[in-house]
């Protein structure tokens, strides 16, 4: 496979090459340089496993990486999810994917669970003199996923860097309380986009990879802008959509609509993109909190960040630059140049126009405030006895509305474990106690939704990385982690 920028001044010849380089020199996005079609027969389709579907679905983009490697650690980076890795629950006529019964509780696992491996393969294929600094912003799951994935894979180092507020303390100590030999997580005095831009300025930065060339490391990724993160997000939109049809719940061919908390936009692009390659994908349903950009954006054709921030309960969403909004924008647009010249609007005057709104014929754009969200946690625990955290809600009202409209069935991304939102679910719950452990404790006796151990077993950890540092000293703090 061969990748291309979304900025058309950089092309890259493997799969391996495009991991480890992450972020374009030109400042881009790669992407496949050709999207293949995907079809399954409906002997794959009635005996097809999770894992069947990556082999085949992540075979088919990397092409160009050893069949039996690939299908390996395919293998075992699944190996490290419960039993049941992508349940899929009914309610009303939605589907909600679980899409959190991995390591960290967090639809991130999906991705990084398989691209360390897929990194240590590049590493060893390529024969490389040098090691792999992997950098990363987090608006909360991202980072721990990271950490977990790349914790002591050899001739790689991880630095994580997350905001002070606006993540829970679960995700916070899911950060600090690894303990792996080249893992690093540091606070950066702001909000997320203030990390992720920062982070962006460090990748493009010449001089700066110069002299961590000099010192025998390369930079590479994990942030959604990795290809390699990408790819594999693509699989559970084809497996749920073909669970749903070998349970008789849709038949094959029919068009549904999925529903996504969306913050980067990675994983809503990961739906797109199944929809390019052929899954049955109708609408696609962007659903926000009050940081509600994308919403805007979608109505109006204005991406404007010049507006005040907001740190709300659903902290995972509180981003106002979507990284992979890009991508999206260069499938959509189909002009590399007119791309560069919005992304260079924003750069300079924080916003840009979208002339075309048609662009926007297959999504929708949907946002609610705290309060709708924990009045949403309520009414769908009241109502049918299923427990949502603060960003799968969000998504599960955006579908309701959609479908006043919309006589069609819907897939919603249910993106975190409740409990990782323990405080916010007590709220709606109306659950009076003191702290995380206590919530979660009486979140499970009142739900009878059990809690995983590995909650209790990150609260009571030691603490062993709490580095709070401006986002100016990044690169001080990078050199002295190496």
């Amino acid at each position: 496979m061969r990748y291309v920028s979304t900025r058309g001044n950089s092309k890259l010849n493997s799969t391996f090459e495009t991991l480890l380089k992450g972020l374009s020199d030109d400042g881009g996005l790669y992407i496949p340089e050709k999207l293949p079609e995907m079809k399954f027969s409906n002997e794959e389709i009635e005996k097809f496993e999770y894992v069947d579907f990556a082999k085949k679905i992540i075979g088919t983009i990397f092409d160009d990486i050893d069949r039996e490697d690939l299908y390996r650690e395919i293998e075992s980076a699944y190996a490290t999810f419960e039993k049941d890795i992508l349940p899929i629950k009914k309610i009303s006529n939605k589907y909600v994917m679980e899409l959190y019964h991995g390591s960290t509780f967090a639809f991130k696992d999906f991705a990084l669970s398989l691209l360390p491996r897929l990194i240590k393969l590049a590493i060893k294929e390529k024969n490389l003199e040098e090691k792999i600094v992997v950098l990363t912003a987090t608006s909360g799951d991202t980072g721990s996923a990271a950490l977990y994935g790349f914790k002591d894979v050899e001739d790689t180092k991880i630095v994580v860097f997350y905001p002070t507020d606006g993540i829970s303390e679960i995700q916070r100590r899911q950060m600090t309380t690894i303990d792996g030999k080249n893992t690093y997580a540091i606070a950066i005095e702001g909000n997320f986009d203030d990390a992720q831009s920062a982070l962006k300025e460090i990748f493009n930065d010449e001089e700066f990879k110069r002299e961590l060339k000099d010192k025998k490391y390369i930079l590479s990724s994990a942030n959604s802008i990795n290809i390699g993160r990408l790819v594999p997000q693509i699989v559970y939109y084809y497996y749920s959509y073909y669970e749903l049809v070998k349970r008789g719940e849709i038949s094959n061919g029919e068009l549904i609509s999925v529903s996504v908390p969306t913050g980067n936009f990675g994983n809503i692009l990961a739906a797109y993109l199944a929809k390019k390659m052929g899954l049955p994908i109708k609408d696609l349903i962007c659903a926000s909190n009050k940081n509600n950009i994308l919403t805007d954006f979608i109505n109006t054709g204005v991406y404007d960040t010049n507006r005040e921030f907001y740190k709300t309960n659903s902290p995972s969403m509180d981003i106002l630059i979507s990284s992979n909004l890009e991508r999206f924008l260069y499938y959509k647009l189909g002009d590399s140049k007119l791309l560069v010249e919005l992304m260079k609007d924003l750069k300079e005057k924080g916003q840009y126009e979208v002339k075309d709104l048609e662009i926007f014929n297959d999504v929708y754009g949907y946002s609610f405030n705290d309060e709708e969200t924990i009045e949403g946690i309520k009414n769908s625990y009241d109502k049918d006895k299923y427990l949502m955290d603060t960003h799968t809600v969000i998504a599960y009202m955006a579908a309701e509305e959609y479908q006043k409209d919309n006589n069609i069935k819907v897939l919603v991304a249910s993106t975190a474990s409740p409990y990782k939102f323990s405080e916010s679910i007590a709220e709606a719950l109306n659950i009076q106690a003191n702290g995380e452990l206590e919530n979660l404790k009486e979140i499970e006796k009142n739900t009878g939704n059990k809690l995983p151990a590995r909650f209790e077993n990150i609260l009571q950890s030691e603490v062993t990385q709490n580095l709070v540092i401006e986002k100016s000293k990044m690169r001080s703090s990078i050199l002295e982690v190496l």
